[in-house]
Parts: C-alpha cells; structure tokens; sequence
C-alpha cells in the first residue's frame, strides 16, 4: 500500500494542518505518563517548519462527547510540546471558534498553533463536513499522521480529506511507518508467529482474533477475555469478568483455531480475589476452581510458566492487551513477567494498544521493543485486512 508522501508535496511557505494523536495517559494530577505519542509526531512538525511553514496542530484526548471539560484540555499536551519542539507553541482556546480562526489567520511561517480538544465539538465524531470544512478553511495543505485513530470515519481524519486535492494532503512519517511496517508483518511474518492477546473484553477483540487465525500460528489468550473462553469450556469462573452473550463467539474462535491448526492457549491458573481493589485478600488458584465469588485479575506463575514455553521458538511475536490488572501492583505480576520475556526474546516483538505500550514503559522494557505501535486499534483492524477510513484517501490510487 504506497500512501501520498509528505516529501511530495510543495510545502514552501504554506500553511499546514497536522492531524496528530496526542491522546497520551494522564495520572490523577494530569501528568503527562507517556508521551510517546507526542514525540513519534515531531518528524512531521520539524519538517515542515523546516519547509519555512506555519503550522497548525490537531488531535483529540479523551472521550468529552462535544462538551468543553477543562480535564480533557490539551494544556498538558502545550506545555510538553513546547518542551519538546524547543520552541513557542500557541494554544487556541477553542477548535473553530474566533479565538482559533483569528490565530490561525495571523499564523507566520516558522509558528505553531494547537488548537483545543477537537472532540469538544460533536462535529468530531460524527464525521460532519460542516465541521471539517471549518478545520480545512484554516491551512493549504492537510497531513494525517494520527494512525492512533485512523480507524475512526471522524471529521479530523476521513471528511476532511474531501476539501484537499491529491496534490495537497498525504501521510504524515509516523502514518506511513506504522502501515508499512503492519504491510510487512502481514505479507511475510517470520514463523512461528505468536499472537499474546489480552484486555479486559473479547468484544473488543472479537473480529481481530477471528481475522488473525488464518495468519498465526499461535494464540496466547490474557486478562479479563480469557474467562469468556474458559466458561464456554464449563469451567466455574466465580465473579470473573465474562461477556455471556458471546459465549458462542468463543466457541467459534476455538473450533476454527482447531480447524486451521493453531494452538490456542488459554490461563490454567489465575490469581484470584475478593473484591476488584488493590487491597483485596488474593490467591493463586487453577483455572477451573476459581472459588465461588471470587474473580480472576491476573494470571498465575503456571501460566507464566507454559506461555514462556510456548513463545521460546516464537520468531515474530504480536502482543495487544496486558495479561491482568496490571494498574494495580498486586495483579500486575504476570503482565510484568511476560513483558520482560517478550523484550529479552531474539523475535521480531510488536506491541499494540496504549495499555500494552504503558505497561512496558512502567516495567522498564520499552526500549527493548523492535515496534510499538501508536494505535491498539487501528493495528488491530490493519491486521485484520482492513482499509482504514483515515488512510483509504491517503492510497496513491495507481498503486492501490
């Protein structure tokens, strides 16, 4: 998939519109945990100030729903950018509203603009061409390098594409980096290829798992999902987290890994508790005698034990979703002790999902990772085949 490049187009002197992801983890001050996906977008913003342009910034964070909460501000996003870019950064007050608009117009070349959260405008996620015209109006050129949520048809990402000709928009370094190097992974993987999913729902993972069996050759499943499978085998889960209405889902994905020849390995011990807090009494337990009102956060040393064993010969490892609660320090052992695995294993490692990516950046290992994607769900959906809506424009369409 050859994408509009970036180096192709005419920069000099223009105005440019960069839809980025800065949609980073806040502790409970609203400190900047990770910021990788804020430093994975400067390339694209050194390059085009270095094209003599002025540019504006874009990118949602959170889930504000079209209302203005200061908790979902991106002046945290600002202050770090400005860190970064070793440069002034100017923050608009709203998305394309006078402050934004008078800004943008009185943007000189070599200056960079953020405007606020765009999903305090419902226009965002509704896709609306209203909305995306107003965010067209303000630059000549259009960049996406937001691949974080180039799978959503929202305003930033799919509409506004609409109001720029071939010879002004393209992909942004990141955009084009994370669908190359997924296009790789899907066309020729080095085998045996692990998959380790985990997360808390099987429904968020549902259409991935499907699409990923014909392509792997081995299934790791992890936290809160896992218990839809194992009471689909008739295991007595207690309280654990399981999703009843896709009970035959589970069932489906199974008998088609067995169908294919796939190994699909689910927890045979958990560590168990009380109560979903950090405090809870907690014990290791098999699978299938998880006590009656208890629940499964984390799994246990057996498990880490077998899947240790089974991603040993493993030459291409994808991993998306944490093993357990791992946010709580209690539960997060098993996530911990398989992170450190996969970062000392000879594979080609590729992590997706911001839970994922934080988890290896808590225990240390980040940097011993051969890819961390910046988007769980848009890789997720590219390895499941699909065009997403924020690239589908993107396609050089002689090469598509």
């Amino acid at each position: 998939m050859e994408l509009f490049n970036i180096k192709d187009l005419e920069l000099k002197d223009k105005t440019v519109f960069i839809r980025c992801d800065f949609n980073v983890p806040l502790d409970e001050f609203g400190n900047i945990c990770d910021d990788r996906r804020i430093r994975s977008a400067v390339a694209s913003i050194n390059y085009c100030l270095d094209q003599d342009c002025a540019v504006i910034l874009a990118s949602h964070m959170g889930r504000p729903k079209g209302e203005v909460l200061k908790k979902y501000s991106l002046e945290p996003i600002h202050l770090r950018l400005q860190q970064i870019l070793k440069r002034t950064v100017i923050l608009a007050s709203d998305v394309v509203g006078d402050d934004a608009v008078q800004k943008a117009s009185a943007l000189q070349r070599h200056e960079v603009l953020l405007l606020e959260n765009l999903r305090f405008e419902k226009g965002e996620t509704k896709n609306s061409s209203e909305f995306a015209q107003k965010l067209a109006d303000m630059a000549e050129f259009y960049i996406n390098d937001a691949f974080g949520v180039s799978h959503r048809a929202h305003a930033s990402v799919d509409a506004i594409t609409s109001f720029f000709d071939d010879e002004h928009r393209a992909a942004g370094f990141l955009l084009q980096k994370e669908i190359k190097f997924f296009g790789s992974l899907i066309k020729r993987p080095v085998r045996p290829f692990a998959a380790i999913v985990g997360g808390s729902k099987v429904s968020g993972k549902l259409e991935a798992l499907i699409n990923l069996l014909p392509r792997v050759d081995k299934v790791l499943i992890g936290g809160g999902m896992a218990f839809t499978f194992l009471k689909q085998m008739g295991y007595d889960v207690g309280n654990s987290l399981v999703e009843d209405d896709l009970l035959d889902d589970a069932q489906n994905i199974m008998n088609e890994a067995r169908r294919l020849g796939v190994k699909f390995y689910l927890p045979v011990d958990v560590v168990a508790a009380q109560t979903f807090s950090a405090d809870s009494i907690s014990r290791v337990t098999p699978a299938q005698e998880i006590p009656s009102g208890w629940m499964g956060l984390d799994i246990g040393p057996a498990t880490v034990r077998l899947y240790r064993e089974v991603l040993d010969d493993a030459q291409t490892i994808l991993w998306n979703g944490p093993m357990g609660v791992f946010e709580m320090d209690r539960f997060s052992r098993g996530s911990n002790k398989i992170a450190h695995f996969v970062a000392d294993s000879y594979a080609t490692t590729v992590v997706g999902g911001g839970d994922t990516a934080d988890l290896l950046k808590r225990v240390g290992v980040d940097e011993e990772i051969t890819f961390i994607s910046t988007g769980g769900g848009a890789s997720l959906e590219l390895l499941e085949g699909k065009v997403l809506p924020g690239v589908k424009p993107l396609i050089l369409k002689q090469l598509s």
